[in-house]
């Protein structure tokens, strides 16, 4: 079984919700879309976003204020290739919180890496077991900034529940114990300026707590 404190590649999804895709309106049948996602469309919180937490969150010189990606994270027990809808969450170990924190941006289209991977862009909370989860498909999300509950959301609105999510990844690529894929952030995410606290909660898996401060200013 996956050693949780191991960790391997942490991936983002986009457009996983109902209410993502429908926000963006006629213009998801315009360029550069064309038409709504097929396939899942993925991309990489490397290394260096990854914070704990209580870890700052850092707010970059010349950005007022970054986007709060509260969504759920499946952390993968073992190797996961082509593997069925109705076996996938046999290759889930558990499961976390994760903050897919951006710079405001406007397109979603190939998510640009200055928007999405910036140092502390990520926080990951505490590792909590499938069996202690229970259906990962129904699961309330709140955000609190400050103390004040701004947004909500649930994993009942996934366009690609997670065992579907699951299989439809590994179709084209293989995931690996200890990686992280993390099921999409719903529409509305709020944002946070430097001095706030960020609290997300999801049901079942407790809170993942950070402080978001200002960078330094240029020399």
């Amino acid at each position: 079984m996956h050693n949780p404190l191991r960790r391997g590649t942490v991936y983002g999804t986009l457009l996983n919700h109902h209410d993502a895709l429908a926000a963006l309106g006629a213009a998801v049948n315009e360029p550069p879309y064309k038409a709504p996602p097929k396939a899942p469309v993925l991309y990489i919180k490397p290394r260096n976003t990854w914070v704990a937490a209580g870890e700052a969150v850092v707010v970059p010189w010349g950005v007022d204020e970054l986007e709060v990606g509260a969504t759920l994270g499946l952390v993968i027990g073992r190797t996961a290739c082509c593997v069925r809808e109705a076996e996938a969450l046999s290759f889930v170990a558990g499961y976390v919180i994760v903050n897919d924190v951006s710079v405001p941006h406007a397109s979603y289209y190939r998510p640009s890496l200055r928007f999405k991977a910036r140092d502390t862009f990520c926080p990951i909370g505490a590792f909590v077991t499938r069996e202690a989860v229970g259906s990962p498909d129904a699961l309330r999300i709140a955000v609190v900034v400050d103390g004040e509950t701004v947004h909500r959301c649930s994993t009942a609105g996934l366009i690609r529940p997670v065992a579907r999510l699951l299989a439809e990844v590994s179709e084209f690529m293989t995931l690996l114990p200890g990686d992280v894929l993390s099921v999409g952030v719903a529409a509305g995410a709020p944002r946070a300026r430097a001095g706030q606290r960020v609290g997300i909660t999801v049901e079942g898996l407790g809170t993942l707590d950070n402080p978001f401060v200002a960078e330094g200013r240029p020399a």
